[in-house]
């Protein structure tokens, strides 16, 4: 009798005789399954299944299956085991300072996103993510490129954009950036943009080269200004609580495998973008690229001034020198 309740209360817990305890994460992301941050948070998922003897799994759902993004993270925050591809942006409403990865033309290459990996200050904004808002980063080194404007009219400068109806992600980050650039945000989930280019609710979108085919942006839109005003680059998060609750060399796999794949992600998503241009230019878009940067740039520091994030910003740049 005793043996059978000891089986019986593994089974509840959740432990197998033998076996250990088994853990099961749902990551949740909004791209398509042909994007090829599916094929790397796969990628992610296999290793750490690997070297943990398939006791802590996680599952990848794309396209929001799962739901939106801001309703997963609170879901996440009160120990639900969900993960998310997310943002500074949407980070930076948690922890104010986190928003300024989401800041347009803030860095220009993978190399720094890396290096402000690293830096104490960064490492500080993350744990009090953890600490006080129960949201693990596990890494943020997944980039998916340059967003540039894509619409039905060529853009050049900042005023190419006025009265245009950009979508945004709904975060002040993403729409005082936009609406510093010279348009006018809209705040749409990102399921909905086929439908509401197809409506005529918004007039064009700001997104990535990859966002181009998995979509079939170039049924609904005609032009790529490569103002390259963001450097899009993601946080993958999960909740504290669940977190801590994984036996520590399971997070350090965790993370480590996030990191690993992070970077081969965005070197195929590097790599792939000059064939994703050509595809797009052959399906009829058409490619503007004597965009005035200098212009772009000067109005972005419109948004870090909005936002209060221009201090923060410029001490990053001191650090990352250093």
């Amino acid at each position: 009798m005793r043996k059978r309740l000891l089986v019986l209360l593994t089974l509840v817990l959740g432990v197998g005789v033998g076996l250990g305890q088994t853990y099961t994460l749902r990551f949740n992301h909004v791209l398509g399954p042909n994007h090829p941050y599916h094929a790397g948070f796969q990628t992610w998922a296999e290793r750490v299944a690997q070297r943990t003897n398939g006791d802590l799994r996680i599952l990848v759902f794309h396209s929001s299956q799962l739901g939106i993004e801001e309703d997963i993270i609170e879901q996440l925050r009160q120990g639900v085991p969900l993960g998310q591809n997310t943002d500074g942006a949407r980070l930076g409403n948690y922890v104010r300072e986190l928003g300024v990865f989401n800041g347009p033309y803030f860095v220009d290459d993978y190399a720094a996103v890396e290096r402000l990996a690293t830096l104490p200050t960064v490492q500080g904004w993350i744990e009090r993510l953890a600490q006080r808002y129960g949201i693990r980063v596990v890494c943020f080194n997944w980039v998916q490129g340059y967003r540039h404007f894509m619409t039905n009219r060529p853009v050049r400068r900042p005023e190419d954009l006025r009265g245009l109806r950009i979508r945004t992600p709904p975060a002040p980050v993403w729409q005082e950036s936009v609406r510093a650039l010279g348009a006018t945000p809209i705040a749409l989930p990102f399921g909905e943009i086929y439908s509401a280019l197809q409506q005529r609710a918004i007039d064009g979108v700001e997104l990535v080269y990859a966002n181009i085919p998995d979509m079939s942006l170039w049924e609904v839109l005609r032009y790529v200004n490569e103002t390259k005003h963001f450097l899009l680059i993601n946080f993958q998060v999960v909740g504290e609580a669940w977190y801590q609750r994984l036996p520590a060399n399971y997070r350090q796999i965790l993370r480590e495998e996030c990191v690993r794949a992070g970077r081969e992600t965005s070197q195929r998503i590097s790599r792939e973008e000059g064939q994703i241009r050509e595809l797009a230019k052959q399906r009829g878009m058409t490619i503007v690229t004597d965009v005035d940067l200098s212009a772009f740039r000067k109005a972005a520091e419109v948004a870090y001034q909005r936002l209060g994030l221009k201090t923060i910003r410029d001490a990053l740049y001191q650090a990352l020198k250093r």
